[in-house]
């Protein structure tokens, strides 16, 4: 491929980068050949450009598609160069949070410096069985694949880990070695895990120290091996430690510290223990100060220093040993501070009385003047003579330290040694793994001796990777038959040479070590003159003569020369030793007595440095004294040439630890630093390695899936692999950038990139094209639909035009023609009708004329006659009111005008004028009617007589005027009288006018005082409604105060309530899950020891006799009463197994019988807690108790009379018995009662039946001996429960299902006193007084009188009002006492008359008993009725009446029962004696004793039919068989199909119930007891077999409801039918068998989940997660070296068809065995809970199942779980709640994830999801196809910020272990069990129905 091709415009590439690196770049121009720079465009848009190399010509590196972008392995990553492993490893750790990354076989592990819950033991479940692939990078799937290789390969494992210090290689190698021992199962029984973890405290005080770079910097290398048995499960350990840092006991750099462990003892030197060593501060001591910082930030040492001492003592070191340790520890201290002082230049000495050294001497119990004499002189040794010569200060001094760090390494080695002492395994190991935990590639400012050391180390280590990752690519290649070339990769042999072969850096050293006066000044110039010119790969400094440079793989190191000679010598001088040696200290001997020995457990080796031995010790220690000579460098390379070996003998897996920066900030990513440490660890050699080759490998099928886009239909073929070489031949023209294999196809670097680019530009073009044709179509489609409708719209209106028009027309044409015909008619009659009656119509029309004339002329008259009278009408009101108005004022003026005017009329009235005016009127009228008769009689003589009519109206006028005439002249009197009175009105006028005027003013004042008064009231009257708008608003607000806080303490406690019985109820199911684990862990401990009692069995040769092993019996909740016989058996095989055991290993069964002890006591613990809360409640009620003590003393009494009475009836029969004996001894010479005689059998039989009847006698008093005593603490028991107060106080103390149940009981009780009944009054009174609200006295007004009035108000309303009530209670009390009374009577009249009708239909003895069971139950019930007073006396009175009465009750049923059994067994002594008669006669006659016969059968055949109650009768030596072919034999597939469910347990009950009924509690004890234990047998034997477990759930769980049903317990009755209630047991009380019933019943529902969880388990991941239910929708990525499980479904590949297939299987298996509806539902939802919980947990752990089609998927694959629930009526049992959390997973995956509102719709969304697990899918997110989009990390912060306010656990991960609490509801069955019908094939013929 050209590079033209691949450096285009807006390709992307890699540029180096002084600061960051590799920064990021696009091209914005196309590369052409010849080129010689690039113009490229930064990610913040600086425009650069680069420049290629003119020689090389090498063009930056290109980057990876942002689809590849954060692999899990960085082998997948297409472009495989350092900075797209730079950048994969960013990303991932920044912005998803994820520190794992594979590289190949490598995992890479950055150091978060912040704890991440991703290390507990849910993880490890999941990660346990998975393939490395499978799975996202962990510790824990190195370990796993470690753990899995070992048990399949039967090859021993190492795990690697390496890194700088700080980088995290001792808690990886941690968390390794936790995963082993849980997934081995040794977690809880060997607990070597927990011992290697409690000696890390110890090897982190001694063996760490504080760096520049670190803390907690571990100074040696250590490798643990982890040993394992043949069942693969861990037995011990051994520890090796290499090449501790002894220099830093004597120095130290700045900012550095000595080993911990001496700072731990000067913090603590306060401590009484240690006041002995003489210790002080840190600062004082030499050894301690010279690093200048004797304090780490956030360490407390003195409590480091007890931890360290906790740790010793859990290894075993007891407290004398530790403080030996401490005493040596500050011995070493003091040694330091010992200074040594010039006597001559070529001298020294200490002075006599050093202080430090005195306590040095003192601590290691030598003499003082021995070591001072032995730290100033050296003996020197010749072939002849011994000199002492004294040495310098300088030599004494170097002297002094040599042995400090002499000491302290043998301190070092002893302790490894006691803890591999304490790790050793007591087994034969079988195989292990190795954990590597080693130093990395070191460099610092100054490099000595030790990091030389350490370098060396790495460079064989990386050889050996490089081998290793060399030998898997070969096997690969080969293994798919691909040609091999050979790869080019960086071989250090030959600086290995350079340091160790002959004539090496090693071997001079040794040699200049050895030469008298060698100098490091001269072994540098041997250096120089030996390596300088024939080694590339060594140099010299060009500014130093002491200093030498080697270039390492990782990078160019220099060393300084200066002290290399003295650490390789590492010289003691042998007397200093000596005189430790003679020390009195026997610690201190103990140290040095390696010395002799050379050898030690751990091989460690002078030095401090641990040799990796695989010779046997016997041939180490003859060499011991040569060995002792050996320099530390020699020592070193044998030990590392060791390890290699083990190593190479292993399959070695490696882990990089990287520490991302030197701050130690949490998630912060130094990419210089990161770059350095991949260079050094090795990781980038391995992708060049990769690289080099075909890096990227695809199956066929994969490559088919993914790239199916780029192959037209007639690519596809049958043959996958000839589809595939097809395309790539036409896709890829070079052929060297691929090859094909047997299964896959191989790629170069580069090519899976090229191959996405072209996918994705394909599915870009194929989007363009679906999107511009769907466009199109779209809007083609709109256009039709747009023209469609216009059209029809047009087609629809023009028809109703048209029609429209055409009816107008239609309608026009027809008006037309009627009119025409219309208007004719009209014309022509018409004109007959004018022609016909002109004439008339004229008449009429003028005679019309002349009535509307004369109407028109009379209304006018009338109008004006109307006019007038109303005007008239409507002038004399207005004049009536004018009148009214002036009439005062005018009154004064008329009576003068009235004066005036009678004085001109008397005048006038003198006057002849006045009198003709009068008459001129007169006369004229006379005139004119003279003048008109004259003209009328002209006329004619019909005028005369209307004359005279005149004539006469003239005489009635005139008599008219005369009238008139009369009248004024009264008028005018009146005148004259009216004139008399106008002064006296003129004067009343003028006093009026005064009276008006004073009148007046007093108006305006009135007014205007008025007028202010009025203001004045409206100002008071506006105050006061003010005042009182306020006073409401006041009295509103309060009673909506009053209102609202009664509402809130209602709600209040409503809440309160509710949590409290939440409470309660959580609780109640911990508590039963407690319960229920710890029967689990009984079962679990019960069949280990049935296990390892076995593997003792099977391990003796020649069995004992009589040896037999019984399953254990014990549960949890059983008395040892019950198994005596278990006990016997088993102390039986213990002692037959007591010899062959002697020999054997027994810790762990020691250390079973300590945790079943264990449980034990945390059972006797739960109990003792139980009755401690009885006792509570007891002296709760001591005052009752005192009151009743009377009566329960008479009860006792009582009690106490009535077992003497029995006890002296006893003694009355037995003397009876006596005598009768004697009486059959006296006449035994009787010819009558000898021994063959009849007389005498009958005798005896009768002697033999009262001998029973004594023993039953003597049963009976035991039994009513322990009824009465239950029947009175029973009585005690509901004293103490009567209290309703102490009730509700006690409830929140009730913690277990016992105490409830008891407070419940109590309760019931209680509510039958009346003095419950006035309880809901108090209580509502107390309710009332809490929701009253305290009331703002001032807030009214000041003297609170208002309110005081209002309460005042209230009071005496509740008052009224609860007398009311009170009132309304007592009438509403006694109506309802009244209508029970009469209720209860009518209903005993009824139960009177059935029970009559019934005993009349029975025989004697039945009626005998059923009158005596219908007295008690009438006695029963008046007892309660008299329990229920208030008066104590009358209680306890009642209370010992219901006493007496039910003893004498019983006494009577006894009697009865007695005389039945009585008569049974004589009735049996004579057809016993008949028969024999019979069969004598039978001998001598046949037809007789036929005869003898028939009388018998009249009397059995009626006795069967009248006892027969649904009973099965076996014999006792039956029982084995019964058990045997019922349960142990019995196939369930057989029972489920042809017979009822549940027959085995009807079966067993109905043998029980006949053990019952006979009285036999022997029988019914081992009935039960063989019952349980065969149970348990055949599910130890069956029990991964989910059809037997199914089965024996339903038959256990129906033989429980059957105790419960058939008790006699009321609760248990209200079910069954009459025929059933006589069926119940009568002589045992089974409660405790139900208990044992009920847990063996949990034990085999938790077998069952646990069968159904292994079957389900290897479905679940492959059928929810990886197949692909809807094809097509998510495709494959390519992937790395780890190849993950393909999703595509192969033969054999479980889907989701496969789980719903299980699931019904699972759930028909139950129905057709009977199990419980209720039952069933449970196990549904544990089932569910199990798919979504594995589901999710893997989706957690899985970066490649976190897509959007992946979540579609989920849903998809939730919903058909969905519809099977649906289809099988179980959507209530809350199975689809469980898959609540996986429905908001696979929500989560397809939600938008950008704005803020999108994250707060995930916030509230996600309810069921943690915090955690919400940010791990948001991390995880990774898009499949370039068009979807990650989520950026502010997104992230978002939704922690919002969701940092949750309350809930850290786990990421749901717990897989977790079983919901069971629970047995009682099912009664209604079927009878005298109907049942046991089938032959049971091969149960030894029953016989009873």
């Amino acid at each position: 491929m050209a590079a033209s091709e691949l450096y285009t415009k807006f390709a992307r590439v890699w540029v180096p980068d002084a600061e960051e690196v590799w920064k990021s770049a696009e091209l914005t121009k196309d590369y052409n050949n010849g080129d010689s720079s690039l113009q490229l465009m930064l990610e913040d848009g600086t425009n650069i450009e680069h420049k290629l190399d003119p020689k090389t010509k090498n063009l930056p590196h290109l980057r990876n598609p942002d689809i590849l972008v954060g692999e899990n392995d960085l082998t997948a990553l297409s472009y495989l160069h350092e900075p797209a492993v730079l950048h994969n490893l960013k990303v991932r750790f920044i912005d998803s949070k994820l520190i794992y990354t594979y590289c190949g076989i490598v995992l890479v592990a950055i150091n978060p410096y912040e704890s991440l819950p991703i290390y507990g033991s849910d993880i490890i479940n999941a990660y346990s069985g998975q393939n490395m692939g499978d799975m996202d990078p962990h510790i824990f799937a190195v370990a796993e694949e470690a753990y899995k290789q070992m048990a399949r390969d039967e090859r021993n494992q190492s795990i690697i880990v390496s890194g700088e210090s700080g980088a995290g290689k001792t808690v990886s190698a941690k968390y390794a070695m936790r995963y082993f021992a849980t997934v081995s199962g040794s977690a809880s029984e060997t607990n070597v895990e927990e011992k290697v973890l409690a000696s890390n405290p110890i090897m982190e005080a001694i063996g760490n120290a504080k760096t520049t770079r670190n803390d907690n910097s571990s100074r040696f290398g250590k490798y643990i091996e982890i040993g394992f048995d043949k069942r693969y499960r861990i037995i011990g350990a051994n520890m090796r430690t290499y090449l501790l840092e002894k220099s830093r006991v004597v120095f130290q750099a700045d900012e550095e510290r000595n080993y911990h462990i001496f700072y731990q003892l000067c913090a603590s030197a306060h401590l009484p223990e240690l006041k002995a060593l003489k210790l002080s501060s840190a600062d004082d001591f030499l050894f301690t100060k010279q690093g200048r910082n004797p304090v780490i930030d956030g360490v407390d040492d003195a409590k480091e220093l007890s931890t360290t001492r906790h740790a010793f003592t859990l290894l075993g070191i007891n407290e004398s040993y530790q403080m030996g340790l401490f005493q040596v520890l500050a011995a070493i201290l003091h040694l330091g501070n010992v200074e040594v002082k010039d006597r001559d230049s070529d001298s020294s000495v200490i002075p006599p009385s050093n202080q430090h050294l005195t306590a040095f001497c003192d601590l290691v119990g030598v003499t003082y003047q021995d070591m001072s004499h032995w730290l100033c002189h050296k003996k020197l040794k010749t072939a002849t003579e011994t000199y002492i010569k004294p040495i310098p200060r300088l030599q004494a001094t170097n002297a002094r330290d040599a042995l400090a760090k002499h000491i302290y390494a043998k301190l070092f080695n002893w302790i490894v040694e006691h803890v591999n002492k304490s790790l050793h395994a007591t087994q034969k190991q079988h195989s292990f793994i190795g954990v590597l935990d080693i130093y990395g590639f070191e460099t610092f400012e100054i490099n000595s001796f030790e990091q030389f050391c350490i370098n060396y180390a790495n460079e064989k280590l990386q050889q050996q990777f490089n081998m290793h990752v060399f030998k898997l690519e070969q096997e690969e290649y080969m293994r798919e038959q691909i040609p091999w070339t050979l790869i080019d990769f960086y071989d250090n042999q030959p600086c290995i040479n350079l340091i160790e072969s002959r004539m090496g850096i090693l071997d001079l050293l040794d040699e200049e070590c050895k030469m008298p006066k060698g100098s490091d000044d001269s072994w540098a110039q041997k250096l120089y003159n030996t390596h300088l010119k024939t080694c590339s790969l060594f140099e010299k400094p060009r500014m130093s003569n002491k200093a030498f440079i080697i270039q390492h793989f990782a990078d160019k190191v220099e060393y300084q020369c200066d002290g290399f000679l003295a650490k390789n010598k590492d010289t003691v001088n042998e007397e200093q030793i000596n005189v430790l040696k003679a020390s009195k200290f026997d610690l201190l001997i103990e140290l040095f007595r390696g010395e002799e020995k050379a050898t030690s457990p751990s091989g460690a080796v002078p030095g401090g440095r641990t040799r990796l031995s695989i010779k046997p010790e016997k041939t180490r220690a003859a060499h011991s004294s040569k060995e002792h000579k050996k320099t530390v460098g020699c020592q070193f390379r044998n030990s590392l040439q060791l390890l290699m070996e083990t190593l190479n003998a292993t399959t070695p897996h490696y882990v990089r630890c990287i520490k991302p920066n030197d701050l130690k900030f949490p998630f912060t990513f130094d990419p210089k630093r990161a770059v350095q440490q991949l260079r050094a660890c090795g990781v980038l050699e391995t992708i060049r390695i990769s690289a080099a080759g075909f890096p990227s490998r695809w199956t066929y099928q994969e490559f088919f899936s993914r790239y199916r886009v780029l192959m037209k239909q007639k690519d596809v073929l049958a043959d996958r692999k000839m589809t595939c070489r097809n395309v790539l031949e036409k896709l890829v023209e070079d052929q060297d950038k691929y090859q094909f294999g047997k299964t896959k196809i191989f790629f170069r670097a580069g090519q899976v990139a090229y191959l996405e680019k072209l996918r994705a530009d394909k599915l870009r073009v194929a989007c363009i094209r679906i999107q511009k044709t769907i466009r199109c179509w779209l809007a083609r489609k709109k256009y039709l639909r747009k023209k469609n409708a216009a059209i029809t719209i047009q087609r629809f209106t023009r028809g109703y035009q048209a029609r429209c028009l055409a009816k107008f027309m239609r309608r026009t044409q027809a008006a037309t023609i009627i009119q025409k015909f219309q208007r004719m008619y009209m014309e022509r009659k018409r004109y007959r009708q004018k022609q016909a009656a002109a004439l008339a119509m004229q008449t009429i029309l003028r005679a019309y004329m002349a009535r509307q004339k004369y109407r028109r002329l009379l209304r006018e008259h009338k109008a004006l006659l109307i006019q007038k009278h109303v005007r008239g009408w409507l002038a004399r009101q207005w004049y009536k009111r004018s009148l009214r108005a002036i009439v005062y004022l005018q009154c004064c003026t008329r009576r003068m005008k009235a004066r005036r005017q009678l004085k001109k009329l008397k005048i006038e009235a003198r006057s002849v004028e006045h009198f003709k005016k009068l008459n001129i009127g007169m006369e004229n009228k006379i005139m004119q009617l003279q003048r008109k008769i004259d003209e009328q009689n002209k006329d004619s003589r019909v005028v005369s007589e209307r004359l005279n009519s005149l004539e006469s109206s003239h005489a009635v006028e005139s008599e008219r005027m005369r009238t008139e005439l009369t009248r004024l002249r009264g008028a005018e009197e009146e005148a004259k009288n009216n004139a008399n009175r106008v002064s006296t009105l003129l004067e009343e006028l003028e006093r009026l006018k005064k009276e008006l005027h004073t009148t007046q003013k007093e108006k305006k004042t009135i007014e205007d005082w008025a007028q202010k008064y009025r203001d004045e009231m409206e100002k008071m009257v506006a105050e006061l409604k003010e005042q009182n708008g306020l006073l409401k608003n006041e009295k509103n607000d309060l009673n909506r105060m009053l209102k609202e806080q009664s509402q809130q303490m209602t709600e209040k406690m409503t809440r309160a309530l509710a949590e409290e019985t939440q409470q309660l109820e959580s609780d109640l199911n911990e508590e039963r899950s407690r319960y229920q684990n710890l029967l689990t862990e009984h079962l679990r401990l019960e069949e280990k020891y049935d296990d390892l009692k076995e593997e003792i069995t099977l391990s003796v040769n020649v069995p004992k006799p009589g040896h037999r092993r019984t399953d254990s019996t014990h549960s949890s909740n059983e008395s040892e009463c019950t198994y005596n016989s278990e006990f016997a058996e088993s102390e039986e095989s213990s002692r037959a197994t007591e010899d062959v055991t002697r020999g054997m290993d027994t810790s762990l069964t020691l250390k079973l019988q300590k945790r079943v002890t264990e449980l034990e006591q945390e059972k006797q613990s739960l109990r003792n807690e139980l009755e401690n809360k009885e006792d509570q409640f007891q002296r709760a009620r001591a005052r009752d108790d005192v009151e009743h003590k009377k009566a329960r003393g008479a009860e006792l009494e009582y009690e106490s009379l009535k077992r003497q009475e029995l006890e002296s009836e006893n003694k009355k029969l037995k003397h009876n018995l006596a005598e009768m004996r004697q009486s059959l001894l006296g006449n035994a010479g009787a010819g009558t009662g000898a021994p063959g005689s009849p007389a005498y059998k009958v005798l005896l039989d009768q002697l033999n039946s009262s001998c029973e009847e004594l023993d039953v006698r003597k049963e009976e008093v035991l039994i009513l001996r322990s009824q009465l005593v239950s029947q009175k603490e029973a009585m005690q028991h509901k004293e103490t429960m009567t209290d309703p107060v102490h009730h509700v106080e006690d409830v929140s103390k009730l913690k277990d299902s016992g105490e409830i149940k008891q407070a419940y009981i109590g309760l019931k009780d209680t509510n039958r006193s009346p003095r419950f009944l006035r309880m809901p009054l108090e209580a509502n009174e107390l309710l009332s007084k809490l929701r009253s609200p305290t009331p703002d006295f001032h807030r009214l007004n000041e003297d609170g009188e208002l309110w005081l009035v209002y309460e005042g108000l209230k009071e005496t309303n509740r008052l009224l009002e609860s007398q009311l009530q009170s009132q309304r209670r007592s009438y509403d009390n006694e109506v309802e006492v009244l209508r029970g009374e009469l209720q209860s009577v009518k209903e005993e009249n009824n139960r009177q008359q059935q029970l009559l009708a019934q005993n009349l239909q029975l025989p004697p003895e039945a009626r005998i008993e059923a009158s005596l069971q219908h007295e008690i139950t009438r006695l029963t019930n008046e007892n309660l009725d008299v329990l229920k007073t208030d008066d104590p006396t009358e209680y306890r009175e009642a209370r010992v009446i219901i006493l007496r009465r039910m003893v004498d009750l019983m006494e009577q049923l006894e009697k009865q029962d007695k005389t039945i059994r009585k008569l049974k067994k004589q009735l049996k002594v004579f057809s016993k004696k008949i028969g024999e008669m019979g069969a004598g006669q039978i001998e001598g006659q046949v037809s007789p004793g036929q005869m003898v016969d028939e009388p018998i059968r009249p009397v059995n055949i009626p006795r069967r039919e009248k006892d027969f109650q649904g009973m099965l009768e076996y014999k006792k030596e039956d029982e084995l068989k019964l058990v045997k072919n019922l349960i142990l034999e019995l196939k369930p597939r057989g029972v489920a199909v042809n017979l009822i469910p549940g027959l085995p347990a009807y079966i067993l009950f109905m043998c029980l119930r006949h053990a019952d009924y006979v009285n036999d509690d022997q029988k019914v004890r081992t009935l039960l007891t063989s019952t349980i234990n065969s149970i348990k047998k055949i599910l130890k034997k069956r029990g991964d077999d989910f059809e037997t477990v199914s089965f024996w759930l339903s038959n256990t769980c129906r033989f429980l409801h059957c105790l419960k049903q058939y008790s006699g317990d009321d609760s248990f009755m209200k079910h069954n039918s009459s025929k059933q209630n006589e069926h119940c047991l009568s002589n045992f009380d089974l409660a405790e068998y139900r208990q044992v019933l009920s847990d063996l019943a949990i034990q085999i529902y938790q077998q069952l989940i646990k069968c159904m969880e292994n079957i389900l388990q290897p479905m679940i991941v492959s059928g929810m997660l990886e197949h692909e239910t809807i094809q097509g929708v998510s495709g494959v990525k390519p992937t790395g070296l780890r190849k993950r499980t393909s999703s595509i479904a192969d033969e054999g590949t479980y889907t989701l068809d496969s789980i719903l297939r299980q699931l019904s299987a699972f759930h028909s298996i139950m129905c057709q065995h009977g199990t419980d509806p209720e039952l069933i539902k449970q196990v549904v939802k544990q089932q569910f809970y199990i798919i979504g919980a594995v589901t999710l947990n893997n989706l957690l752990l899985r970066k490649d199942m976190c897509s959007w089609s992946k979540g579609m998927q989920i849903r998809y694959n939730v919903s058909q779980l969905e519809e099977w629930l649906r289809d099988k009526s179980l959507m209530v049992c809350g199975a689809k709640e469980t898959l609540e959390p996986l429905i908001q997973a696979a929500q989560l995956l397809q939600v938008k994830k950008k704005t803020d509102e999108d994250a707060e719709a995930i916030c509230s969304m996600c309810l069921a999801l943690s915090t955690a697990q919400i940010v791990k899918v948001l991390n995880l997110y990774t898009p499949v196809n370039e068009f979807e989009e990650r989520v950026s990390v502010t997104f992230i912060r978002t939704i922690q910020t919002r969701l940092r306010d949750r309350c809930e656990t850290p786990q990421l991960l749901m717990d897989t272990k977790m079983i919901y609490p069971v629970t047995f509801p009682f099912n009664p069955s209604s079927l009878a069990l005298e109907t049942i019908q046991i089938p032959s094939s049971l091969n149960l013929s030894f029953l016989t129905r009873v």
